[in-house]
């Protein structure tokens, strides 16, 4: 599984290319703290790169999710409704929505990149 990632802390799997599934990466989880609660968009619904397409609850904050890409919700991860904390437990399994048609995506760095760009959060 070779993921990209989102500066604001989005992973995205690309299945082909037109179809991806997008999550949290496991420093974003890792700052949210605890999830209790996802809010998912439905099946069918139009998402944007660079825009928030759902929002997860934690013990601290409710933070907005943004697509790093643009296209149509094929499928959303109906366990997630159910069961939040998986976002915290496997942050690169627990995938939020099944992107298809893709005909846009944000500037989106592999994971050395991000890696660095993790690390770099730390300096300012």
């Amino acid at each position: 599984m070779a993921l990209l990632f989102s500066k604001s802390h989005e992973w995205v799997n690309m299945i082909d290319d037109t179809t991806a599934t997008v999550g949290l990466t496991d420093y974003a989880q890792n700052e949210l703290g605890g999830l209790v609660f996802v809010n998912l968009p439905e099946e069918g619904d139009d998402v944007t790169a660079g825009e928030p397409f759902s929002d997860v609850e934690s013990v601290k904050a409710v933070s907005d999710v943004y697509s790093p890409v643009t296209g149509t919700v094929a499928e959303i991860n109906e366990e997630l409704l159910d069961a939040p904390e998986k976002i915290n437990e496997e942050p690169y399994e627990a995938w939020f929505v099944k992107v298809e048609n893709i005909t846009d995506k944000e500037e989106l760095m592999d994971e050395a990149a991000y890696k660095e760009f993790v690390a770099s959060l730390g300096e300012e």
